[in-house]
């Protein structure tokens, strides 16, 4: 059931089907045209172990893309997690790992520090050599994670009472990220100005959960009349060579995860009869 939960962390949707097998067999068709229809490169020395619904993972191969690393893209089973996996990750035993000769680097955020770190001098730099402006991003990254994921989070599978309120904190957050867009963006593009850096990709990474919750509940999240430089921002991050490969389709994840559910729901029934 950990597994199964580990799956679902993002979504609470409905789907008819009767059986686990059933539903297993519809995930690993998901799975099958996911790894069919994806290029992955195979670099020297460097995987990544991951599953291509999480944001997480998103923005680990946003950043290797933004830095032409080539890599060997892993499909995780995170319903029978691989060796490798508990290998590589013994103590959260969770994706995404970055495995760089030999050697794991796990959790996103430190991943993409380590990756700009490792190869500085290719492509742009995901955090400035300034001090402060490190720290800046820094502090930007943690706050999706703590205050846009979870919402996210609680507005898709959160019991109805608690969905309003997941709402207005949601819409404060993204509020809150529109004004320090428009701030340290200073009228270009990118939170990092001319190029994507840390809380572009940090933030990025949550587009098509944005989308998947628009499709779910109708709300229109990202507002021209209530963030419109974020609108903006998102076209402009969408359409960069670094990522338009890499973000997955909403629709496919409003599939995916009712799938998951389902398979939630089988394996907690009571055996019939």
């Amino acid at each position: 059931m950990q597994e199964i939960e580990d799956l679902c962390s993002a979504f609470e949707l409905k789907y008819s089907s009767s059986s686990v097998e059933e539903i297993q067999i519809i995930l690993t068709k998901f799975e099958t045209t996911f790894r069919s229809a994806k290029t992955m490169a195979k670099g020297d020395g460097v995987k990544l172990i991951g599953l291509w619904t999480s944001p997480y993972v998103a923005r680990v191969m946003i950043a290797l893309n933004l830095k032409g690393i080539e890599y060997e893209f892993l499909p995780e089973d995170l319903l029978n997690k691989s060796e490798l996996l508990l290998k590589y990750n013994p103590v959260y035993k969770k994706i995404p790992v970055l495995i760089h000769g030999d050697k794991p680097v796990c959790e996103s955020l430190i991943i993409l520090q380590y990756i700009d770190q490792v190869w500085a001098s290719s492509g742009p730099s995901i955090l400035s050599a300034d001090p402060h402006e490190r720290a800046f991003a820094r502090f930007w990254a943690a706050y999706v994670d703590d205050k846009v994921i979870p919402h996210i989070r609680a507005l898709i599978f959160g019991v109805d009472e608690k969905k309003a309120e997941a709402t207005e904190l949601l819409f404060a957050a993204l509020l809150q990220l529109e004004e320090t867009f428009v701030k340290c963006s200073k009228g270009k593009s990118f939170f990092g100005g001319d190029t994507i850096n840390l809380v572009d990709i940090t933030f990025g990474s949550c587009l098509s959960l944005l989308k998947a919750i628009e499709i779910i509940t109708g709300i229109n999240i990202l507002d021209k009349t209530k963030t419109p430089r974020l609108v903006e921002w998102t076209e402009s991050f969408c359409s960069d060579e670094a990522v338009k490969e890499v973000l997955p389709e909403a629709k496919k994840l409003v599939e995916y995860s009712e799938a998951l559910l389902a398979l939630r729901r089988a394996a907690s029934a009571p055996p019939s009869k």
